[in-house]
């Protein structure tokens, strides 16, 4: 499928790299936009070509301002409740759609990361970010609610209730030394280094097993939920299981098997 307002393109074997393309308008989501990422998420579901993504904004003004308001003002009168709950379930699956993704999601984030734009960022396994970022779950500043497209699921579990509620209840602003000093993020750089890092990361798992990291981000999404210990460890004792078998068959545990 040729793309419009999103961009795919190999950076090196194993190595691919989403970019939102309308820098113009702060790679807000607009209806196009929505519908090419839903068939990009699908198309990675068997890929067995590609064993992380990198995902990043494209242009100067920022990694993604959220959703298209201009549109959806126009949009939204036309739609009757039950159209309206389509379209947000459309949305907000996007993030699921990453997390069902089996490749490893770097996010490469510069400038703002606000509401939709903000879950992508949460909704990613990895997030590396530049000095001029800034971080809002901006939901709640347009006359809606703060929990909204995962934010609700996402941020408590990576830097606690207290502060999430913080942010989601208020709107403000997560700087990029804030977001660093939560755990929110994993590098913080210029914004020159940002892709060389993106890089760095992506090429450090691609080194790796590429099932190993499939069934890694598994049991991540897994065991996050899990109820309780012995859950988590079932799941993590099948993995390896299937691992080392998989590795005995191709040649030997230690090596990176493709």
């Amino acid at each position: 499928m040729g793309f419009e307002t999103i961009e795919y393109s190999v950076a090196e074997e194993g190595i691919g790299v989403l970019a939102l393309n309308r820098p113009r308008k702060y790679n807000l989501v607009n209806h196009q936009m929505m519908e090419e990422l839903e068939e990009f998420w699908k198309e990675r579901l068997y890929d067995l070509d590609t064993h992380v993504i990198i995902m990043k904004g494209n242009g100067d003004r920022g990694f993604c301002a959220g959703l298209d308001m201009k549109e959806m003002m126009k949009k939204a009168p036309e739609m009757n409740v039950d159209e309206f709950y389509r379209f947000q379930m459309r949305l907000a699956r996007l993030t699921l759609a990453m997390r069902k993704a089996p490749q490893p999601i770097v996010c490469a984030i510069h400038g703002a990361a606000v509401g939709l734009g903000f879950s992508f960022a949460l909704a990613s396994d990895v997030r590396a970010i530049a000095d001029d970022v800034r971080f809002s779950a901006a939901y709640i500043n347009i006359g809606l609610g703060g929990a909204d497209m995962a934010c609700s699921y996402f941020l408590p579990r990576m830097i606690g209730a207290g502060r999430a509620y913080e942010f989601m209840l208020t709107g403000n602003f997560i700087s990029a030394q804030d977001a660093m000093e939560l755990g929110l993020v994993s590098r913080l750089v210029s914004r020159e280094e940002l892709m060389d890092i993106a890089l760095e990361l992506a090429r450090t798992m691609n080194s790796k097993n590429p099932m190993g990291l499939r069934l890694t981000k598994e049991a991540i999404n897994m065991n996050i939920d899990a109820g309780g210990l012995e859950q988590a460890l079932n799941m993590e004792d099948r993995n390896q299981t299937l691992l080392v078998a998989r590795s005995m068959l191709q040649g030997g545990l230690g090596r990176k098997s493709f």
